[in-house]
């Protein structure tokens, strides 16, 4: 079978309608250097209000842009690079939508070859070529953010081992000079080395390829960051309420600026529509009789905790009990598993279904070892992201949709592009403003972005942790995080870093101990133009994505923090409450009271014994004077704060005390699995083992009774 077989298969669309990838302009037979710019790179980021600023008091801007997702952003900076002047803006955060809720993958996509040879598929070809280009263009322009990760797929029947080897090695042939690393095979026992945590059983093999992985939400920021540093005016939180149009044509659009209210008009030789699944609402501002042509698919991912997997290899189960492909991947310490693929409907806030976390944990069963138990109350984090799908009427269901994408353009002038995929963004942008340079007769240069460095890929190093380590005192934990998330910029960072007054680390109190994010973080997250305490937790640092009870803990400190500095006062209970919201709905954060007052049918008599040796004085309930004082009886000395949070985690009705009954219904969660992050049970199993272990003094050591 060969790749010269492939058919090319287009389906038609009204109105002006070009076709991706469209490989005879691209230049990606290389990964060339930084582009050569003429345009001055700013030093300083311009503050929002300055942005603001420009978008109302511009005349006209060749190019307008919506949205602020990864597409949206790589079309602001394609258009700026070619000397337009460019504005963009988003009714929410940058990379608030799908952008940050990806597999974190930077992938040509195997499943799409596999497609493309045994359906003879070549539009599907060209996709995947394409992509693997742009794999190697986006791990060359922001290392910081991303890096190859080798990718194990697990092998049960020998007849699979020549079918998936053959599969894999086209892959490699498809990335030609862009391969990352070639591909090999293992043997059951070195796979089971490599990856311990696997299942045994019938295990023939494996086989391991290598894609990128990236920290999506910081990717998305960086190309959005960079642009406003060649001078686009990029601005979040900025809705647009209808469409302004001239004669006809689209001529600008009306916008709101969400933080204070104002409406205000902006005009643009331009307008490109980059807003995702919400491609058709904006399409319906330009015209209400044009047909959809996006059909979202909600994609549902769970973090579970590291020593799921191993540091640094991942895992692909290429046919799950239902057909889809399941990823099982290391990522920011944690493991990420997923993801789903069905029909949804389109909403601004996603929220995982308890019936896809538990199909993703069932899956994840299927081949990891029986010593691994693999456990509900394991789930520290889950999120949903809508992918923009672009609809194929003969497709039966979201999985056999082609995640290609179209550039479409209406008969008023308004530029859409729709559909695609995170890793073929900057070759979506660039056609993007191709399509919207010849509809609109702009004059502008050719595309610069094939080897542009992105926001802090200048001065970073694989070392540069240690000059932050020596030079500013940071734990060597949280200068790695600053190195590999603000690359370059980690120094502007550590300069913010507040000195913590112990011998060591000099500087950089963290946030939340168990996690390197530290509160200088939350200052430059505001010069990154972070409005709201869900983007500091969410996009700026990742705490969101990793750990939703940890991001609840974090969140005072955060919202003081912004509040000093941005001049809240009233907003700041709100703020709170926003942010408590968005992690108990979106990021799959189910309430403790869900979780502990589910009925378990288990003995509670051992833990009631555990919960009197420390209520000595029979009073029902525990306090924290409770626990110091059998803490201090075994020489074990916590933080009076510390152990505040530990106890308002299992105390239900928030009175400041723990009750035997929310107690024993935390002891019966944990024993079911439906939690297994609890320190106040481990605190009190640990404490508990240790007083029994203490016996009577001895004689001799007493000084013979005297």
């Amino acid at each position: 079978m060969y790749i010269c077989c492939l058919f090319f298969h287009k389906i038609p669309y009204s109105n002006s309608v070009f076709w991706g990838p469209n490989l005879e302009n691209a230049r990606l037979a290389l990964v060339s250097a930084e582009a050569d710019l003429s345009l001055p790179l700013a030093k300083e980021l311009p503050s929002r209000h300055a942005q603001l600023n420009a978008l109302r008091s511009t005349e006209e801007f060749d190019v307008l842009v919506i949205g602020g997702g990864a597409t949206g952003a790589g079309c602001a900076l394609d258009a700026v690079t070619r000397n337009l002047k460019t504005a963009l803006v988003e009714r929410d955060d940058f990379s608030s939508g799908t952008s940050s809720r990806s597999t974190k993958l930077i992938h040509g996509g195997v499943r799409y070859l596999q497609k493309a040879i045994m359906k003879l598929d070549y539009e599907q070809y060209l996709m995947v070529k394409e992509a693997l280009h742009e794999r190697a263009n986006l791990l060359e322009i922001a290392p910081h953010l991303s890096a190859p990760l080798p990718i194990m797929l697990p092998v049960y029947k020998w007849w699979q081992l020549p079918y998936y080897w053959a599969g894999i090695k086209m892959y490699d042939l498809v990335a030609g000079i862009h391969c990352l690393k070639s591909s090999y095979v293992l043997s059951k026992s070195k796979a089971l080395e490599l990856f311990p945590m696997l299942k045994k059983d019938r295990l023939v093999g494996a086989i391991v390829y290598y894609d990128g992985q990236h920290n999506d939400a910081r990717m998305n920021l960086s190309i959005a960051l960079t642009a406003a540093r060649y001078g686009a005016a990029v601005c979040n939180y900025t809705e647009v309420v209808r469409l302004l149009k001239h004669d006809g044509k689209v001529c600008g659009v009306r916008c709101k600026d969400l933080i204070t209210g104002q409406e205000f008009d902006v005009k643009a030789k331009c307008v490109i529509n980059a807003t995702g699944p919400f491609t058709d609402s904006v399409r319906k501002m330009d015209s209400q009789q044009v047909e959809n042509i996006c059909q979202p698919s909600a994609g549902v991912h769970i973090v579970i905790p590291g020593y799921y997997s191993p540091d640094n290899m991942g895992l692909l189960d290429p046919s799950t009990s239902d057909g889809r492909v399941i990823f099982f991947l290391p990522w920011e310490k944690m493991t990420i598993a997923g993801t789903t693929d069905t029909p949804t409907n389109v909403t601004a806030h996603p929220i995982p279904r308890e019936d896809d976390i538990n199909f993703i944990l069932s899956e994840v069963r299927h081949y990891l070892s029986q010593d691994v138990e693999v456990r509900r109350g394991d789930v520290l984090a889950a999120w949903s992201g809508i992918r923009p799908l672009v609809t194929d009427p003969d497709s039966k269901d979201t999985q056999s949709i082609c995640r290609n994408h179209i550039v479409s353009l209406s008969d008023s002038g308004l530029v859409t592009i729709a559909g695609g995929k995170w890793t073929t963004y900057r070759a979506m942008a660039e056609e993007t403003l191709d399509a919207a340079v010849g509809a609109h007769k702009l004059l502008a240069d050719r595309c610069r972005t094939v080897g542009l460095m992105l926001e802090g890929a200048k001065g970073w190093t694989p070392t540069l942790y240690i000059r932050l380590v020596q030079d500013y005192g940071l734990e060597k934990e949280v200068a790695e995080h600053l190195a590999s998330t603000y690359g370059g910029k980690a120094f502007d960072v550590a300069k913010m870093a507040q000195v913590t007054g112990q011998r060591w680390p000099i500087v950089g109190k963290r946030l939340v101990s168990e996690f390197p994010y530290i509160e200088g973080e939350v200052l430059y997250a505001i010069k990154e133009y972070a409005c709201t305490a869900i983007d500091v937790i969410a996009r700026r640092t990742r705490l969101g994505f990793l750990n939703v009870q940890a991001a609840d803990e974090a969140l005072p400190r955060i919202v003081q923090i912004m509040s000093e500095e941005l001049g809240w006062s009233r907003e700041k209970s709100a703020e709170l409450e926003a942010a408590r919201t968005f992690l108990h709905q979106e990021m799959g954060y189910r309430s403790r009271s869900e979780q502990l007052t589910r009925t378990a049918e288990i003995n509670l008599d051992q833990y009631e014994k555990r919960f009197h040796k420390f209520d000595k004085e029979n009073k029902g309930f525990i306090t924290i004077v409770d626990v110091q004082r059998v803490l201090q009886s075994i020489n074990v000395h916590i933080n009076e704060n510390a152990l505040h949070e530990i106890l308002n985690e299992v105390d239900l009705n928030k009175n400041g005390q723990v009750e035997l009954n929310e107690f024993l219904q935390l002891m019966s969660a944990v024993k079911k699995g439906q939690v297994s992050d609890s320190r106040l049970a481990i605190l009190m199993m640990t404490a508990e083992e240790t007083l029994d272990k203490r016996g009577p003094v001895t004689v001799d050591r007493s000084g013979g009774g005297v």
